[in-house]
């Protein structure tokens, strides 16, 4: 049996983003978002690179700034493994809902998160890649989850993804770049194309928000 979810309501939801957005302030040197457009009337999957304990905080922060319009997004819903939900009893109540890898219940999660996607308004937080890696890792794989829940949408889902990446330069305090990308809609889906398409746009992100050795260049 899965861990179902108790979603923050609108006002509570802006309540904590404040909160979220003014600790940011003091943590950060700069939060930089290039955002892509947001189709109205849908719900929304936002899928993100997976790289420390802030990232839900961070998906958060770039909710409440791109995706939190008038005829956008009204309620947030993240998967969360079931193993952190029962040691955290906390994210049930800011939209969590489990999810246990290779267990029968798999299935009643994908179920859920497909419930959840059919409804306008509702966006679910999800980390495709299932686990933890360096931000600046060159190349981002997919697990098959994905696969599961976008076929059991009823409805019109946008698909975004957003590369963020954190780097300091000359600064004592670290700046954060969200690097969005529209990547269509659940009837567009085409899993392959999605992955590869992320890739493309994460490398470029890279190259554009951090400054590294050109790699072409051999040394000896």
């Amino acid at each position: 049996m899965i861990i179902k979810s108790k979603p923050m309501s609108p006002f509570f939801f802006k309540i904590a983003a404040a909160l979220i957005e003014l600790v940011f302030k003091r943590r950060f040197n700069r939060l930089i978002i290039n955002d892509v457009p947001i189709k109205p009337g849908l719900s929304y999957l936002l899928m993100c690179n997976h790289f420390s304990f802030l990232d839900g905080f961070l998906a958060m922060y770039l909710c409440n700034k791109v995706l939190w319009k008038k005829e956008g997004m009204k309620r947030l819903y993240i998967m969360s493994l079931k193993k952190q939900m029962e040691k955290n009893k906390w994210l049930r109540y800011i939209g969590s809902f489990s999810v246990d890898p290779g267990k029968a219940s798999i299935s009643e999660s994908f179920d859920y998160a497909a419930e959840i996607l059919s409804e306008p308004g509702n966006l679910l937080l999800f980390y495709p890649q299932a686990k933890l890696e360096s931000c600046h890792i060159r190349r981002i794989y997919f697990e098959y989850g994905i696969t599961e829940i976008i076929p059991r949408i009823k409805g019109n889902t946008q698909l975004i993804w957003s590369s963020n990446l954190t780097e300091y330069f000359e600064s004592l305090r670290p700046s954060v770049y969200f690097n969005m990308l529209d990547c269509g809609t659940n009837h567009t889906f085409d899993f392959d194309q999605l992955q590869e398409h992320v890739n493309q746009h994460h490398q470029k992100a890279i190259a554009a928000n951090i400054r590294y050795t050109d790699e072409r260049i051999k040394y000896y």
